[in-house]
């Protein structure tokens, strides 16, 4: 293994060591906690209920443990798995334990389900080379080990595949490798992604060659040197957290990043621990400094500056200087100016030197002084300040004393707290600024980024013994952090189990942290702690134990929260953290949330000379001033706020949180995960229990909780059954089985409990422990396995062993007893003669052996005499072979160049066949497709043609009913408008009762109540929104309910009308009511604004002003008693509205059906719902103008008493007249009460239609199963027609293979006769081969014929069963028709189902590329279908078209269905408001109430506070003149102002507070209402756009559904004709086409054997007179064979009763060929009769001119090819008639054969009486055959030269008819009549083609039997002549062939009548 590898892959020889097995199953190994270890290995020894003897395995020591504290051990086979979440016993032991020897082994990387755990190596590993990266460059996680680089590289591409942002969380302790790891991702993702590598911008502005990358990794040596420092843990600690984003475009480059960092600890600038440093950069300025950068800087040694606590403290390895250089070249990089890089070296002097600044205590008062300000001038020098007013800011700062400014002089302690907060702020200003402009360089390329991926590197989760503000973010940071991973956990995790169709009740473990998050950030309700601490910020008498206090009383109930347990306990509270218990100390919590800084020097920084020093502090109103301290003599502890002016560190850093967690919850997030092993820095020492403590802060410990909730050990099923089937022996039956049924049955077998696993697609899932359980089970089955064969084989070796020594017994009892047998005999005489004479006793048998070999000799010489004699028969018999074999290869020879030839044409013909057969099937293939799309689109345009019918009726209907809506809705605007301006008046009633201060505290916190109610509203409504989808399914039943009510409910709204004239009516009536109630208010309001203006006028009355109060009181009761009336009436008038509201939902629920009217009605619903939103922004306006006349009156207050008594008379006298308009105004109230009652009836009206839209997608849903069905019976059907397919391709086969067995016949014939004919002489044997010649060629033609005609009922049979198919598929059609209204179902049918046809097509295309003679069809083919090509390709356009429209009127119906449940839920929700701003309102009039008493005692307040405060006032006017009096005044008045000033700053504040929170729940509600009405508006009008929209578009769809009728009926007329012509002219082609190949093929093979006959005939002639002269010679040889002869006499009588059979046949023979010329005859006449109707066709062509150029294309396609048909009906006719002369020629062959018997038979009768006559006449019989053959010849080639004559007539007179129907090319209607009759044609002449190939088979047959007739008689003169050295054999091998010949024709003609499969 290379050293890489040794650091990334484990060692499985060891891991998989049987031993170790068998140790861990005898042992029974457990894991024990240890103090020492965390845990130890032992073994269970004993149980004693609930205590273990455990042993330890290491030391052998026996302890006592618990039995919950005992710790299952995974088997061996676990061993250093790099996946943790694989672990079958899953805790914390077994994690510990994983990690310990991954660890120990070199590898750092391991998996822990979604993290990725990494362990501090301490050194450098050689695992980040450019050769890892390439290794791991686009694989799977799987695939490689755990790295860093494979959880960047799996967030990179899938990224670039699934288009989704990405992100790496790196979280740990300090000192883990979070830095580093974050730059290993960096240079991965720069290695991979760069674009320099691949692409070049041309632009100009874009970044140079490969720039951005390297400043990409630039920018982290800068940030580590401003913000990383030395600790105690590590020597490069970040200390801040931050988030790097790298942008990437579209293909996956690099095109930007941005950085974003989070909590800077920014108080290591001015004071470190021990043995720890500040941030690097100080030193690196102070070490690598030059000399003219020391002097600008003002720098000086370590140990001079305060604020390096541990002065020059280095770092072994480190140089600060190199650093110092590489951080400049590094800001070069990145493009900062030098101007710039100097500004921030000087803010980091700057901040050195305010260190040095030292602040001592004056003598006599507190007050601080400066005694040596060189600090400060260095400072200012650096900074761009003046000293002196440094000096004065720092210690006399002007601070704001209610409107003046006074200058406070501070103390040595404020001073130097000022400095230290000036210093970090600086800092952390400068970092801030830092970040901001490595942004700017980062993101400065023109290209944008299309996806990111975002590297977050923050600080873990810290537990140390007291932990401050700090550690509090952290952590709730680690919470958020936490429970996002627990939320993509519970995501993967339940994505897994639903893609493996396993049941499991999901739960959300992310909701785990929930309550402890809630702890840290709730606002309110109880607030939590961050929010309690900014609520105590804003109190000035605050501190850190009142906020200490509020904690416990706010939240000591909370589970996550606890007390301190003792009083002496250092912590104040604990908080209960997912990983542990944290204590908290609340020090200096408020100074460190509201962060204060000196203003004064603040504003001089931001007026500083120095560019770089301004722009760090421009954002300076935004701090927190010395002035909030109140007291401003303390310490800062307690603070006041400046009306919400600035911000908290809490708040922001919420803030901050939350857009980080947002951007991470769009993210697909990685989890890293890194821990420090040992806090001592050395490479491989593991500590155990800090390390699970960090696993347990990391959530690695958590996520394993969560795995064991579930199912966390899946195993492949392959796996599983490999590894357990050992469990499990009988279980499975023998043979193939799927996995899953296999690990089913497995697992029933083993017997599992079913909660203990799950079986799903591909898996197994087990939960934790339970493949532990079957490890065991398993190892102590094959130990069982492994004793018995152990056994088996000892038995084995103990039985052999025990054989052999009894064998070893029973020889030595043997040797023993004849050992003492010779004992007794040796020495007796008779024996001594026996062994003498027992040798001699072989003599008389070695006789008897001699005899026995002499005569095996003679047989084996006999033997070899038989085999010398067989050896010279066969030697001659080879030399025969020999001289045979010669004249063979000459015969082979010229055989051979035939068959070369007819093979190169057969294979032109097969090649031209198959290309014919692939373009027809692709036509055959597109016909069938374009006839379902064209019985589709029939269908779809009835449907459409209903639907459109349907809704014409519906919008008739809708538009009388939206006319009158719309009547009525004008009506109801009105009403609202009159309603408008009557509850403006109630608000201006409402506005003067409600002046007083409690009301506004109250509404204040009812406001906020509000607020969290409509949250929770809002999470509710969320829910109900899951609810709601639920119900959708339950809905669609009620829908089918309702549809059937739909036709009662038409007759009941026809009633509803009448009663909707009357509602009008009463409208009206109301509406003039509502005009009456205006007059009245407006002249209210005269008499209001009357009031208002003597309540200006009358001022004067001021001490009667507290009378009238009480009297009001008294009036006020008065009116509580009306208002309780009121009450009382306004039930009465709510009962009267729930009585209306039954009747109009009565009304509503019939006016359902309708569409426009539920638009309608929505429209009404929402432009009400925006009234009465407008309403309440009126009540809000008139609520703001009251809070203007509070302020108005507040200044006004002393003037307004004397006012008063007026007012209060006047509102005596108008208290009657307001009760009245009041009673009238609620009334009004009560009706729009019953008309919004009114919108929740229309609410349960659209419930009822989307019920009914949801029966008619269930009915979709039942259609839909009902065309699955259909589809299944389809497949059933189609898998029917492809076993008949394949039963044809089968009969096609055993033709092919009957056909090789004739040609292998036919070969055996061949030298059959090659023999014979070796033996006859040389005159016989050239006869014989020209008959044998003509004899296999005539062979060939009749097997050519049977092929073809058994390939044509081969595609007979197929072109029916795709006719059945295509009858088929026609039903299937129609039943489609009936389902195309549910288009969704169907067209997945029809996908389905046309899949499934092109598969059957492309299997009918493989199988019948067995035809291998159909080229020329193709070609004429071809031309027709291009046209038709062309016209599909319009229906599919047209298809298409119509399919995009469907689709998108379906795409509108599911958005209005989504309209109508979004409006039902506004209207949900907009009832739920209106009922709780009735319950508001009723709240407000009763804190009207109550406020009128408090608003009394605060006005007496007032008054005497004022009063107090002008006395001040004057004595402060006094004071100033004199300073001694005043020191004297102050003294007497010190209580009175202390008690005054804690009573005016309470009432301010406490006005202050309900001012700001009244204004900003007002603003809140105000944009709620704003943001409501613009989604009512908008929604409105999204609504009606797509009513209008679907208008159009049903409109449109009417145009275009008239459009397609048209055409549809066209395409359907014309594909029906096409069809139709297709049909005709394919069963015509494929006939004509088959028949003019044979033609062809018979008119070679005739002109070859016409050529070989001339030349067989010139042979013939001189074999004639060798045969006279060989005669002369036989009557010399007839005198020895006259013993012969009678025995061939009787041969001779059986071979002239063959010959009398022959001419029988010949007879015959001679009658069909007769009959076949009349029939030819006939054709010939119908063939004329074709031509004169030909002619009439052309002549009315001619007179019809009126079609398109795509039909004159067809018709010169279709022309051409009937002129072909013509051709080839001339080419089968002059080939019948050559196969008629090539029989007439056989016949006279068979005559002269005949005759030449005769002349041989008379000879020999002469000679030898009547023997020889007849041999004589059988050879002037055959002599005659020869004869007519050659005549026969001679008129088959005239009949040749007559058809190439007839030929060339017809080719012309077929160019006369191409340039006709050129003339005549827009004729189409005649010619689909033409095609017809032509199609008749070709059907009478397939009849007539069929007959003549019947014919043609018997005359094959005769011409058979007296080919072979004639070779017996061959025979018979060749034995005559050999001596009848071959008697048998022609008469025998005769017989053979004429079986195997009448056999395949009979196979043959059984085939051809077998009946053709019937169409089930």
């Amino acid at each position: 293994m290379s050293d890489p590898n040794k650091y990334l892959y484990a060692d499985r020889n060891l891991i998989n060591n049987p031993l170790a097995q068998a140790d861990w199953a005898s042992k029974k190994l457990v894991w024990v906690p240890s103090d020492r270890l965390g845990f130890e290995a032992g073994s269970v020894k004993e149980e004693r209920g609930d205590e273990c003897v455990v042993e330890l395995a290491d030391s052998g020591k026996k302890i006592r443990v618990n039995k919950d504290d005992i710790q299952k051990m995974n088997p061996p086979k676990f061993s250093k798995v790099e996946d943790m979440a694989e672990l079958t016993c899953l805790n914390e032991a077994s994690v510990l334990h994983n990690l310990k020897e991954r660890y120990y082994s070199g590898l750092i990387y391991t998996y822990s389900g979604l993290f990725c755990v990494v362990i501090n190596p301490y050194k450098n590993l050689p695992i980040y080379s450019e050769e890892i990266v390439e290794m791991y460059k686009g694989k799977k996680k799987h695939e490689m080990p755990p790295h860093i680089y494979a959880i960047t590289d799996i967030s990179y591409r899938s990224m670039m595949q699934d288009r989704e942002d990405q992100s790496i969380l790196c979280t740990g302790e300090s000192g883990a490798g979070k830095t580093e790891n974050t730059k290993k991702v960096i240079q991965y993702l720069a290695h991979v992604a760069s674009s320099h590598k691949n692409k070049k911008d041309q632009n100009s502005l874009v970044l140079s060659h490969g720039e951005l990358e390297k400043q990409l990794l630039q920018a982290n040596p800068i940030l580590e040197a401003f913000g990383n420092a030395k600790t105690v843990k590590n020597d490069n600690s970040s200390r801040f957290g931050k988030f790097i984003r790298i942008n990437f475009d579209v293909n996956g480059y690099i095109v930007g990043a941005n950085i974003e960092t989070y909590l800077l600890e920014k108080s290591r600038a001015i004071r470190q621990a021990r043995d720890e440093r500040t941030f690097h950069i100080f030193y690196y300025l102070l070490t690598g400094a030059g000399d003219k950068l020391r002097s600008e800087l003002l720098l000086e040694n370590y140990n001079n500056y305060r604020f390096l606590s541990n002065g020059n403290v280095t770092i072994p390895g480190q140089q600060d200087k190199d650093l110092f250089a590489e951080t400049m070249d590094a800001m070069r990089i990145m493009s900062i100016p030098e101007e710039e890089q100097i500004g921030m070296l000087k803010v980091v002097a700057s901040v050195l030197q305010l260190g040095n600044m030292s602040f001592k205590k004056e003598r006599h008062t507190d007050q601080a002084s400066m005694p040596d300000n060189t600090a400060a001038q260095k400072v200012c020098h650096l900074m761009g300040m003046n000293v002196t007013d440094l000096t004065r800011a720092i210690l006399t700062p002007r601070i704001k004393v209610g409107r003046d400014y006074v200058q406070k002089a501070q103390t040595q302690e404020q001073a130097e707290f000022a400095v230290e907060a000036l210093a970090k702020a600086t800092y952390e200003r400068m970092f801030r600024w830092l970040v901001m402009r490595i942004n700017k360089a980062l993101d400065k390329t023109k290209r944008q980024g299309a996806s990111f991926i975002g590297i977050l590197d923050i600080a873990g989760f810290e537990i140390f013994e007291l932990n401050s503000f700090e550690q509090l973010c952290i952590n709730y940071t680690n919470e958020k952090l936490q429970q996002l991973f627990n939320h993509t956990m519970f995501i993967l995790e339940q994505e897994e189990y639903q893609r493996e169709g396993i049941e499991w009740s999901f739960i959300d473990f992310g909701l785990d942290l929930q309550p402890c998050i809630d702890l840290i950030e709730k606002p309110a309700s109880p607030p939590g702690i961050l929010a309690l601490l900014d609520e105590e910020c804003w109190f000035p008498k605050a501190t850190d134990k009142s906020f200490v206090e509020k904690v416990l009383q706010e939240q000591g109930t909370h589970p996550k929260f606890f007390k301190p347990k003792k009083l002496k306990d250092e912590a104040d509270f604990c908080i209960i953290h997912y990983a542990g218990k944290v204590d908290y100390k609340a020090d200096e919590w408020l100074m460190k949330n509201m962060d204060p800084l000196n203003d004064n020097v603040a504003s001089l920084l931001n007026q500083s000379t120095d560019k770089f020093v301004s722009e760090l502090w421009k954002d300076v109103d935004r701090i927190v001033g010395l002035d909030k301290v109140s007291g401003m003599s303390e310490m800062p502890g307690a603070f006041k706020t400046r009306k919400g002016m600035f911000r908290t560190v809490g708040q922001l850093y919420k803030e901050q949180l939350s857009k980080l967690m947002a951007t991470l919850r769009n993210t697909n997030p990685n989890f890293v995960r890194c821990i420090i092993p040992n806090h001592e820095k050395k490479a491989g020492k593991l500590d155990p229990h800090l390390v699970l403590d960090q696993l347990r802060c990391n959530g690695v410990l958590e996520g394993i909780r969560i795995c064991r909730q579930g199912f966390p050990n899946r195993i492949v099923f392959q796996e599983f059954r490999q590894r357990y089937e050992i469990l499990t022996p009988n279980a499975i039956p023998k043979g193939f089985m799927d996995g899953k049924q296999a690990c089913v049955l497995m697992i029933k077998s083993l017997e599992l409990d079913p909660n203990l696993y799950r079986i799903g697609q591909s898996k197994v899932f087990f939960r934790a422990g339970v493949l532990a359980h079957l490890e065991e089970e398993r190892d102590m089955k094959i130990t069982d396995i492994i004793i018995t064969f152990q056994a088996w084989c000892r038995g084995y070796l103990a039985r052999r062993a025990f054989a052999k020594r009894q064998q070893q017994l029973t020889a030595m009892k043997v040797i023993q007893r004849n050992c003492a047998a010779y004992l007794k005999l040796r020495n007796w005489q008779w024996w001594r003669l026996f062994t003498k004479v027992k040798p001699l006793l072989q003599v008389s048998r070695q006789e008897e052996e001699m005899q026995a070999k002499d005569e095996e000799l003679s047989k084996v010489k006999e033997k070899q005499l038989y085999t010398q004699k067989q050896l010279q028969e066969l030697e001659d018999q080879h030399h025969q072979l020999n001289a045979e074999k010669l004249a063979l290869q000459e015969q082979l020879q010229a055989e051979t160049e035939l068959c070369a030839e007819a093979e190169e044409m057969r294979a032109r013909l097969a090649a031209k066949k198959q290309e014919l057969e692939e373009i027809l099937h692709d036509l055959e293939a597109r016909v069938e497709e374009e006839e379902e799309r064209a019985s589709q689109l029939t269908s779809d345009r009835k449907r459409l043609q209903q639907n459109i019918t349907d809704l014409e009726q519906q919008l008739d209907e809708e538009e009388a009913a939206r006319q009158k809506l719309q009547l009525d809705k004008v009506t109801m605007e009105a009403k609202m408008k009159k309603f408008e301006e009557d509850i403006m008046v109630l608000d201006d009633q409402n506005i003067k009762l409600n002046k007083e201060k409690k009301m506004l505290e109250d509404r204040v916190s009812e406001f906020t109540t509000n607020l969290t109610e409509e949250e929770e509203k809002s999470k509710s409504l969320q829910k109900l929104k899951t609810k709601h989808e639920a119900m959708i399914t339950d809905l669609e039943d009620r829908l089918r309910r309702e549809e059937k009510q739909r036709q009662e409910l038409e007759k009941n709204r026809r009633k509803l009308d009448g009663d909707l004239t009357e509602i009008h009516d009463q409208i009206a009536d109301l509406q003039a009511q509502v005009k009456e109630l205006r007059a009245q208010l407006a002249k209210k309001e005269e008499e209001l604004q009357a009031a208002l203006l003597r309540i200006e006028d009358e001022a004067a009355q001021k001490n009667l002003a507290h009378k009238k109060i009480r009297e009001m009181e008294a009036q006020i009761s008065d009116l509580q008693d009306d208002l309780e009336i009121e009450r009382q009436s306004r039930t009465k008038a709510e009962k009267h509205r729930r009585d209306l509201g039954e009747e109009l939902e009565a009304l509503k629920t019939e006016l359902e059906d309708t569409l426009d009217s539920t638009a309608a009605q929505q429209e009404l619903r929402t432009k009400r719902e925006t009234e009465v939103a407008q309403l309440k922004k009126c009540l809000e306006d008139e609520a703001r103008v009251h809070e203007q006349q509070m302020g108005d009156m507040r200044h006004k207050h002393n003037q307004a008493f004397d006012e008063l008594n007026e007012q209060l008379e006047q509102a005596k006298r108008n208290k009657v007249s307001m009760e009245k308009s009041k009673q009238t105004l609620e009334s009004e109230k009560n009706e729009l009460t019953i008309e919004l009652q009114s919108l929740m009836q229309g609410k349960g009206d659209s419930e009822h239609r989307r019920k009914k839209a949801e029966a008619q997608v269930q009915e979709l849903l039942l259609k839909h199963s009902e065309s699955e069905r259909q589809r299944l019976e389809l497949a059933d059907k189609l898998g029917k027609m492809q076993a008949e397919l394949e039963n044809v391709t089968g009969l096609l086969n055993e033709v092919e293979s009957k056909s090789i067995k004739a040609t292998k016949d036919h070969s055996v014939l061949e030298s059959q006769l090659q023999d014979v004919q070796e033996v006859l002489q040389e005159e016989t044997r050239q006869k014989l081969s020209v008959a044998s010649r003509l004899r296999q060629m005539e062979d060939e033609q009749n097997g050519l014929r049977e092929q073809l005609e058994e390939e044509e009922e081969a595609k007979r049979n197929v072109e029916k069963q795709l006719q059945m198919a295509q009858s088929q598929l026609a039903d299937f059609k129609k039943k489609l028709e009936q389902d195309s209204c549910y288009l969704e179902s169907a067209e997945e049918g029809k996908k389905r189902v046309q899949r499934e046809l092109e598969s059957t097509h492309q299997r009918l295309e493989e199988k019948c590329s067995a035809y291998d003679k159909m080229e020329k069809t193709k070609t004429r083919l071809q031309q027709e279908l291009d046209d038709m090509v062309i016209d599909q390709d319009q229906l599919r356009q047209t298809v298409s078209n119509l399919e995009k429209k469907q689709k998108k009127f379906d795409q509108m119906l599911a958005e209005e269905k989504n309209i109508s449940a979004r409006y039902a839920e506004e209207r949900d929700r907009a009832e739920a408001e209106a009922r709780e701003k009735e319950t508001r309102a009723l709240s407000l009039t009763r804190e009207l109430e109550s406020l009128m008493d408090l608003k009394d005692e605060v006005d007496r307040n007032n008054k005497l506070l004022r009063a107090e405060m002008e006395d001040l006032v004057s004595s402060k006017d006094d004071v100033g003149k004199n300073v001694h009096e005043l020191e004297k005044s102050k003294r007497a008045m010190e209580q009175q102002l202390e008690e005054m000033k804690t009573q005016l700053e309470e009432l301010e504040d406490e006005l202050q507070a309900t001012e700001d929170a009244k204004l900003r729940l007002e603003v809140n509600l105000q944009a709620m209402k704003a943001q409501y009405e613009r989604d009512l508006a908008g929604r409105d009008e999204m609504g009606e756009e797509k009513k209008r929209s679907l208008v159009k578009q049903v409109r449109e769809m009417e145009m275009e559904l008239e459009d397609e009728r048209k055409q549809r009926s066209v395409a359907v007329a014309s594909r029906k004709k096409l069809e139709l012509d297709l049909k005709e002219l394919e069963a015509g082609i494929d006939m004509a086409n088959k028949n003019r190949e044979e033609a062809l093929k018979q008119l070679k093979k005739l002109q070859a054997q016409m050529k070989e006959l001339i030349r067989e005939l010139d042979d013939t002639r001189m074999s004639r007179e060798d045969i006279l002269a060989q005669s002369k010679e036989n009557e010399k040889k007839l005198k020895g064979m006259e013993a012969d002869m009678l025995q061939m006499q009787e041969e001779v009588a059986a071979a002239e009763r063959a010959k009398r059979q022959a001419q029988q046949e010949r007879d015959e023979l001679q009658d069909e060929m007769n009959n076949q010329a009349s029939k030819n005859a006939q054709i010939a006449e119908e063939r004329r009769r074709l031509e004169a109707r030909i002619a009439q066709l052309e002549e009315e062509l001619e007179e019809e001119q009126c079609n398109t150029e795509l039909v004159n294309d067809r018709l010169k396609k279709a022309m051409l090819q009937s002129e072909q048909m013509n051709v080839e009906l001339a080419a089968e006719r002059s080939s019948s008639q050559r196969v008629e002369g090539s029989r007439a020629q056989l016949e006279r062959q068979n005559k002269e054969l005949k005759l030449k018997l005769q002349e041989l038979e008379a000879t020999v009768k002469s000679k030898y009486k009547a023997n020889m006559a007849a041999l004589e006449a059988k050879l002037a019989q055959m002599e005659e055959q020869l004869d007519i053959e050659t005549r026969e010849r001679q008129s088959a080639t005239k009949l040749v030269r007559r058809t190439e004559k007839k030929l060339k007539e017809v080719v012309l007179q077929v160019e006369d008819e191409r340039r006709n129907t050129e003339q005549y090319k827009d004729q189409a209607d005649k010619l689909n009549s033409r095609m017809k009759q032509l199609k008749r044609q070709l059907e009478e002449a397939e009849e007539e083609a069929q007959r003549a190939n019947a014919n043609r088979r018997k005359l094959q047959r005769e011409l058979e039997d007296a080919t072979e007739s004639a070779d017996a008689m061959n025979r018979e003169v060749s034995s005559l002549k050999s001596k009848l050295r071959r008697g048998d054999l022609p008469f025998t091998m005769r017989r053979i062939v004429t079986r195997t010949g009448a056999e395949s024709d009979e196979d043959a003609e059984a085939k051809s009548e077998t009946p053709e499969p019937k169409p089930e």
